[in-house]
């Protein structure tokens, strides 16, 4: 089962009198529509986004200038919303059974922990939508402004993005709209159409819409509250050199007589960086996640295990700015994979190459790599995290 995130870009903006679609707007730095795809940059296996055709070559630069750690496809968005998302599914590639968070392209302040209990609903149940309770007093006119009744808000609620089901019943819902000539605001009212039962969670404050230009100073004045954390962590990581195994560092496979012995692939640089990860963040080390007993990481790929290292700091609120990996090697030579490597790194981690650096060092002969009995590494990292600080 795959995560796939739609989201739906597709809109003028008209209210933001921006004269540009106002996903593509800049927001502290970034675009609005950059900071909704990051936003699922540890649950997502692929992406969707669905545009205008005069918008799909800006976006498509966005797409670039945010390095993910899965592959983004724009699709053509449709006349409405409801059609951008029939053909973002359709774009989708998707199994049955898989998992389709939609989400608003405006929606750029979506935070983890909402998400995680929007997919953790949809696991369980089928389905996952944010909702906050309504606090005012709601009531309902008539064309000529008279009150015609006072609903009770204690049980209206205000749905937010993003929106989970399951891929084979949201594609079904939205094609059954299609022909029915039926017209909704989410994907959870074309899910009621077709008679899927609909399971809310909690959403979030902060997870604005932006809609006016005051929505947009609102989620600058909330970014610009939160201040930068940085944290350094450290990796070291020893395996023993043996024949009769492939040698794989940082994910790429070194041709050699002799390779790392251990429980998994025995990358010894990708564990270095792991530990150093979990280091900066306080997390504990590779051993506490992924432990050599676990019969599910006998020959396991360390990019995997990077991935779920990244997972796991990222929902602490860390992602990684910048990572050092130093191999101690007497032999082969790897200064000619050394690319590889740190593409394969960079793409783990959802950053820049130019965020990776990857060394290769022998120790003239000296010690167990000097003498090729095992080589090490040593890695350090720096993370960022936000904390939230008074306006006072």
């Amino acid at each position: 089962m795959k995560t796939i995130v739609i989201i739906a870009a597709g809109g003028s903006g008209s209210r933001m009198n921006a004269g540009i679609n106002k996903v593509l707007l800049p927001l502290c730095g970034k675009t609005v529509l950059r900071r909704s795809m990051e936003a699922f940059a540890v649950h997502a296996d692929r992406m969707v986004v669905t545009a205008r055709p005069e918008d799909m070559e800006a976006v498509r630069r966005e797409i670039e200038s945010a390095p993910l750690p899965f592959p983004v496809v724009v699709a053509e968005g449709g006349a409405s919303r409801q059609e951008s998302v029939l053909n973002g599914l359709r774009a989708a590639d998707c199994e049955p059974a898989d998992v389709v968070m939609v989400h608003d392209g405006a929606r750029c302040m979506a935070d983890a922990d909402m998400i995680e209990r929007v997919l953790g609903s949809c696991l369980r149940s089928g389905s996952g939508v944010p909702v906050l309770p309504v606090t005012d007093t709601i009531k309902e006119c008539g064309a000529d402004g008279t009150v015609l009744r006072t609903p009770d808000r204690s049980v209206l609620f205000k749905a937010q993005t993003p929106q989970a089901f399951r891929y084979r019943e949201l594609l079904e819902a939205s094609e059954q709209a299609a022909r029915d000539g039926f017209t909704a605001t989410d994907d959870a009212s074309v899910m009621e159409h077709a008679g899927f039962p609909v399971h809310t969670v909690e959403g979030s404050p902060r997870n604005i819409k932006l809609t006016s230009r005051e929505d947009l100073m609102e989620a600058q004045r909330m970014i610009e509250q939160q201040v930068p954390v940085f944290r350094v962590g450290h990796g070291y990581d020893v395996h023993r050199l043996v024949p009769d195994r492939k040698l794989v560092l940082c994910g790429v496979d070194i041709p050699w007589e002799m390779g790392l012995l251990g429980h998994s692939d025995a990358d010894v640089a990708l564990h270095a960086l792991m530990d150093a990860m979990l280091g900066a963040a306080a997390l504990g080390d590779i051993g506490q996640h992924f432990p050599d007993t676990d019969p599910a990481y006998r020959g396991i790929s360390s990019i995997l295990l990077l991935k779920e290292t990244n997972r796991i700091i990222r929902e602490k609120g860390y992602s990684v700015v910048n990572a050092d990996i130093t191999i101690a090697a007497q032999k082969p030579k790897l200064l000619p994979h050394i690319p590889d490597m740190r593409k394969n790194v960079a793409a783990a981690l959802g950053c820049p190459v130019d965020s990776v650096s990857v060394k290769a060092t022998t120790t003239e002969k000296l010690g167990f790599e000097g003498r090729m009995e095992g080589i090490s590494a040593q890695a350090v990292c720096l993370i960022q995290g936000t904390a939230s600080v008074s306006s006072d």
